[in-house]
């Protein structure tokens, strides 16, 4: 069985990251999504809409992904990787060249974007439409 491993923090769910966990588990036969933790989001800067425990639950009903981690820390994909007895690392194409040094444990893949939609974007057309 071919696996697979993929990051993010996957809040305000969209086509782009159905897209990207879909081709993600056409790699291989079993995917897994090492989900940012909200801890691990605070560190970043970053901030989830949705809670940990939720993102987790609506990425679990989704066909293409068969198991969810706790993402904790930056360090811990070359561990994942090993404990999970991981064939293969996705991630989407902005972060081309950044995850290279998992090479020496499975193959790295960089899948490109989804073009016109991000959380980003939609979190800035919130606004705008709220504040205009």
């Amino acid at each position: 069985m071919k696996k697979v491993l993929t990051y993010g923090t996957f809040d305000l769910l969209h086509i782009g990251h159905i897209n990207l966990l879909e081709r993600a588990k056409n790699l291989g036969d079993y995917l897994i999504v090492g989900l940012s933790t909200d801890e691990f989001n605070k560190g970043k800067n970053k901030e989830a809409y949705h809670s940990y425990e939720n993102r987790k639950y609506i990425l679990e009903s989704i066909k293409h992904v068969d198991e969810v981690i706790p993402e904790m820390n930056w360090e811990q994909k070359i561990q994942d990787v090993i404990k999970h007895d991981v064939d293969i690392f996705v991630m989407g194409d902005d972060w081309e060249g950044k995850f290279d040094e998992l090479k020496e444990f499975c193959e790295v893949v960089y899948l490109p974007r989804t073009v016109g939609i991000s959380t980003t974007k939609i979190k800035t057309d919130l606004h705008a439409v709220n504040n205009g």
